[in-house]
C-alpha cells in the first residue's frame, strides 16, 4: 500500500521526500563533522608545534571523522546503530545518554532536521538533476561552516577551499553562473572582504574578521558569480548587525565581544543561491 502511495506522487514530490530522508542521514554525519574536525584541526596543531620544538609526539590513538566510534562524552558508552536513527533515536531514548542517563543536547537532532529540510528544498527547487544535486551539496558544507564556526570562530580550509573549488568545478558549464563570472567571484569574493579587514585594521587598530570568512565569500563567489556579491555582503550585515545588537541587548553581551560572521554569509549565500535573482532585480530596481 505504502509502495502504491509513492508510486502516485509526482515525480518531483517523491524526489523532494527521498532526498529530504537522505538528508536527514547526511545531518548525522554532519553532526560528526561538526564535532570532530575542530578537534581534529588542534591535533594537527599540537602535533606540528612538538615536531618544529623537536618535543617527542604523544603516542595517541587514531582521531579522525570514522575513527573512533561516536560515544558519550560523559561515560564513554558507545553508540550502537540503532542509537543512531535520525532524529527518531533521539526521540526514542528520551534525549539521555543509555549509559549514564546524562543529557544529549537538543542540536544533534535539530542539525538532521535541518540538512532534510535543506535537501528536500533544493530538490524542490531546482529537480533532482545536477543543480538540485550540487545545490543540495552547497547547503550540507554551509551547515556544518555554519556550526563550527558559531562553536569555535574557525572556518576550517577543509571546508571553505573545497567549496570554492567545487563551485567553479559546477559552474564549467554555467550550473548557475558562467564560468568566468563565478572565477572573478572568487577572486573579488575574497578581495572585497580582505580590504574591508585591513581597513578596520587600521582605523580601529584590531581585526573585526577572520582570514576564513575571506575564503568562504570567494567560495560563495565561486558558486554564485560576481554579480551576486552585492546582495550576499549586504544581506549577511544586515542579518549580522540585527543579531549582534539583540544579542548585546538580551544577552547583555559587550559591545567589544566577538560573533562569528559565518553563519551570517552562510545564510546570505543560501537565501542568494534561491532567491538571488530576483533579489538583485528589486535591489537594482530600488537604486
Amino acid at each position: 500500500m505504502l509502495q502504491e502511495l509513492f508510486l502516485k506522487l509526482p515525480e518531483n514530490t517523491f524526489c523532494t521526500i527521498i532526498f529530504g530522508i537522505f538528508g536527514l542521514l547526511i545531518g548525522s554525519f554532519l553532526n560528526v563533522v561538526i564535532y570532530r574536525l575542530p578537534k581534529m584541526m588542534q591535533h594537527e596543531a599540537e602535533n606540528f608545534v612538538a615536531h618544529e620544538t623537536g618535543k617527542e609526539l604523544p603516542h595517541t590513538t587514531p582521531y579522525n571523522l570514522v575513527i573512533p566510534r561516536s560515544a558519550c562524552p560523559h561515560c564513554g558508552h558507545q553508540i550502537s546503530a540503532m542509537e543512531n536513527i535520525p532524529v527518531i533515536s533521539y526521540l526514542a531514548i528520551g534525549g539521555k545518554c543509555r549509559g549514564c542517563k546524562a543529557p544529549i543536547s537538543i542540536r544533534y537532532p535539530l542539525v538532521e532536521l535541518a540538512t532534510g529540510f535543506l535537501s528536500a528544498s533544493m530538490i524542490w527547487h531546482f529537480g533532482s538533476g545536477i543543480a538540485g544535486l550540487s545545490a543540495m551539496v552547497f547547503g550540507f558544507m554551509l551547515i556544518a561552516l555554519t556550526m563550527i564556526d558559531a562553536d569555535t570562530h574557525l572556518l576550517p580550509d577543509d571546508l571553505t577551499l573545497s567549496l570554492m573549488w567545487l563551485g567553479l568545478l559546477v559552474n564549467l558549464n554555467g550550473t548557475f553562473s558562467s564560468l568566468p563570472s563565478a572565477v572573478i567571484g572568487a577572486a573579488f569574493g575574497y578581495v572585497s572582504l580582505w580590504s574591508i579587514y585591513w581597513a578596520f585594521k587600521l582605523i580601529a587598530g584590531k581585526e573585526g574578521m577572520g582570514y576564513g570568512d575571506f575564503k568562504l565569500l570567494a567560495a560563495l563567489g565561486a558558486w554564485m558569480g560576481w554579480s551576486m556579491l552585492p546582495v550576499i555582503i549586504l544581506l549577511s550585515s544586515i542579518v549580522g548587525a540585527a543579531v549582534g545588537l539583540t544579542m548585546i541587548v538580551l544577552a547583555k553581551l559587550g559591545k567589544d565581544t566577538p560573533l562569528p560572521f559565518g553563519p551570517y554569509l552562510a545564510g546570505a549565500g543560501l537565501i542568494a543561491l534561491i532567491w538571488g535573482k530576483q533579489l538583485t532585480q528589486l535591489y537594482l530596481g530600488y537604486i
